[in-house]
């Protein structure tokens, strides 16, 4: 490493911020996390937002060894810009729900005055829809409602993209 200087506090935070200070692969999400750069610092001698991303330490070692290629990195980084600017933290949460759990169709969630404005965003652009024929259930063990939500096409398209590092824009 020699004299290469810490990369600022400040620019380290809005890099983890980024990505909810967790491992930036969606199929990953571990934690604890460190940064690296995208292109390598021997080539660069610069810290820029737009070349540093949070991995677990396996991703980076695995990234440094070209086990994950910098395509998928790049995409990966640019992906969390445009999650992070359409989707709320909880509706990233949901997305991730259906990353972890691949043969899941339908999630159902606490039924409340915010549970549309939560969604709202998921909603809109098609990714997930309310299912009518299952509003609001109560689950008979604590008296809580619960409504269904159902992955869409384009929402199981967008979180297969969103996993293999292509383009979700």
């Amino acid at each position: 490493m020699g004299d290469r200087p810490d990369i600022p506090a400040p620019l380290r935070r809005h890099v983890l911020v980024e990505a909810g200070h967790r491992c930036a692969i969606p199929a990953c999400r571990q934690t604890p996390v460190e940064l690296a750069h995208i292109i390598p610092w021997a080539k660069c001698q610069k810290h820029e937002f737009e070349n540093l991303i949070a991995l677990c330490p396996t991703c980076h070692t695995r990234f440094d060894r070209g086990d994950i290629d910098k395509k998928s990195i790049e995409m990966y980084k640019q992906n969390l810009s445009v999650l992070n600017s359409r989707y709320g933290d909880y509706e990233q949460r949901i997305l991730q729900y259906f990353i972890d759990n691949p043969e899941a169709e339908y999630i159902n969630l606490p039924f409340g005055q915010n549970t549309e404005i939560l969604l709202m965003y998921l909603l809109r652009d098609g990714l997930l829809i309310d299912l009518p024929d299952k509003r609001p259930i109560t689950a008979s063990s604590r008296g809580r409602e619960f409504m269904w939500y159902e992955s869409t096409e384009k929402g199981r398209l967008f979180i297969s993209q969103w996993k293999s590092a292509e383009n979700i824009e």
